[in-house]
């Protein structure tokens, strides 16, 4: 399935378009392989072995089987937090396959996290790695939903094993019926306030982030091993780890163990993949330790960063380590992928790139106008990869779903030549005698000083009640956190950046509040600058 640019709109098209009805997603990932030949060709790698072409249908379609054994039917949910193995692939696959809506979650949440998620999904069926299983433990009795725990490994704490399960299905199964429109999955975003959402995406949507992102930006081909730092139950990591080898037939390393300097420099060695998805604090920890292999260690050809914008240094850093560019760019869980990137060959470090063919972009004003070139505005973005909707939660969907449209809640700034930079989140922005100022565009320039790991800007109201910037900084190991060193970073500001944007305050820390994806949460260093 190829993807045609409409001359008129600049949109994606799929010939054909609409998708032909039935259009199941998760039998056009697999079947393509089958029908291409790919069936002995190694889909995944993961801690405990490797799993051809063949296996994983062979998987997918016993654990479809599975779950309607279990009378789970079409259009109703299952949860799953589960780690990055080849039950990952297995059970998301397996469950779209049987027209069942999976809905993957975040393994690091809290059981307050997951009781909430449990109960806001409705899901029948709640699928869980061993290693997580004991979150769940104080939630499960009461459940209103829930029918059935399925659990993978080899200790399934007195429930349903996923592997027993499969053990007893058919190898085969015929994909429902599903259209391209049919709700396909779900993920919960990380939203900073407020309860999370599911964001509801359509079978249509995988492919599109492949077709549109995959192909023509990453040059993905069927010879090439992955390996994504973020997980699969993250948007990001769902492209990178399963859409995007799976639609050319290339191979997945999946790792299940959290992605430090170590780790992922050990998978680094020891799979040689050729596409490396990462984050900026990852790629920065890596420049900052002893764990970066050397040049001749990698096979890398190509490297990406999202879930923040990448710093300039860290990027032009780690070229000149590894002989690679970072592909910077900017997704969300609505849009599933990355619609803004850098392209190998044109980076520009300190942006985020220009718009990926096949998406519209917007950037829009607090009066709700678009702005001119070079002013800051709002993200809005119109390509056919985003969510329909949030589930059960109408306001915010009418708020962040404007028609064609969806708003990013990001501050850019557009060239005159198409490159967009990061300003901030709009709630992170700050207005400075008037002016707004992008905390991302100072948090750059201190990390870019010698002694500074990380950084991180919010607004503090100074004795006159107005507002100025303070840096929240992480010092290199063996550094003094002292007066001396804050008013050499402030000097350093001033002398990169209009004065006015200096931080005011600088106030050492150890280290700084983060999602799992590693995007540093800012309200929270607001509401500790609240109480001060």
């Amino acid at each position: 399935m190829q993807c045609a640019i409409d001359p008129n709109s600049g949109r994606a098209v799929l010939p054909g378009s609409p998708f032909p009805y039935p259009y199941n997603a998760a039998a056009d990932l697999i079947e393509r392989n089958l029908a291409a030949g790919r069936g002995q060709k190694i889909a995944v790698y993961d801690e405990l072995g490797s799993y051809t072409y063949a296996e994983l249908a062979t998987r997918v379609n016993r654990f479809a089987g599975a779950l309607t054994q279990l009378g789970i039917c079409m259009e109703q949910r299952i949860l799953l937090c589960l780690q990055d193995s080849i039950d990952f692939p297995t059970a998301f696959l397996g469950a779209i396959k049987a027209g069942i809506v999976p809905v993957a979650v975040n393994t690091l949440l809290t059981s307050k996290d997951f009781d909430y998620m449990l109960r806001d999904s409705r899901a029948q069926v709640l699928v869980v790695s061993e290693a997580v299983f004991d979150s769940f433990k104080p939630i499960l009795d009461g459940q209103p939903y829930l029918k059935h725990i399925i659990v993978s490994g080899q200790d399934a704490h007195g429930k349903l094993r996923m592997a027993d399960l499969m053990a007893a299905a058919a190898p085969q199964f015929e994909a429902v019926p599903t259209g391209c429109d049919d709700a396909c999955f779900w993920l919960y975003s990380s939203g900073s306030t407020g309860a999370p959402k599911g964001t509801v995406h359509l079978h249509g949507s995988l492919i599109y982030t492949a077709e549109l992102y995959a192909k023509p930006i990453l040059g993905i081909r069927e010879d090439d091993v992955v390996f994504s730092a973020a997980k699969l139950f993250f948007a990001y990591g769902l492209g990178n780890g399963m859409t995007f080898p799976f639609s050319v037939g290339a191979t997945a390393v999946l790792m299940a163990e959290r992605p430090t300097s170590a780790s992922v420099a050990r998978v680094l060695r020891q799979y040689q993949p050729t596409i490396f998805y990462g984050v900026p604090t990852l790629y920065g920890s890596m420049l900052a330790s002893q764990d970066l292999p050397q040049r001749d260690e990698l096979k890398l050809r190509r490297c990406t960063s999202a879930g923040e914008a990448l710093p300039a240094d860290i990027g032009q850093r780690w070229t000149a380590a590894t002989g690679v560019e970072i592909l910077d760019g900017i997704g969300s869980t609505e849009m599933l992928h990355i619609f803004l990137s850098n392209r190998p060959g044109q980076v520009r470090y300190g942006t985020t790139g220009q718009r990926i063919d096949g998406y519209l972009v917007r950037l829009i004003g607090d009066d709700g106008n678009q702005v001119a070139t070079g002013e800051i505005g709002e993200l809005h973005i119109c390509g056919p990869s985003s969510a329909s909707s949030y589930w059960n939660n109408t306001e915010k969907s009418r708020n962040t779903f404007l028609g064609e449209w969806t708003r990013s809640g990001d501050k850019y700034i557009e060239s005159e030549d198409g490159y967009f930079t990061y300003c901030g989140r709009s709630d992170d922005m700050l207005k400075v005698g008037g002016i707004y100022v992008s905390p991302f565009e100072v948090e750059s320039t201190l990390a870019a000083h010698p002694s500074v790991l990380e950084a991180a800007v919010v607004g503090h109201l100074d004795n006159d009640g107005l507002v100025k910037p303070k840096a929240y900084v992480v010092l290199r190991p063996g550094l003094a956190p002292d007066a001396q060193q804050a008013a050499a970073l402030q000097q350093y500001v001033k002398a990169n950046l209009a004065p006015y944007k200096y931080p005011r305050w600088i106030e050492f820390t150890e280290g700084l509040p983060k999602t799992a994806t590693g995007k540093i949460q800012r309200f929270k260093l607001r509401n500790i600058t609240r109480k001060q």
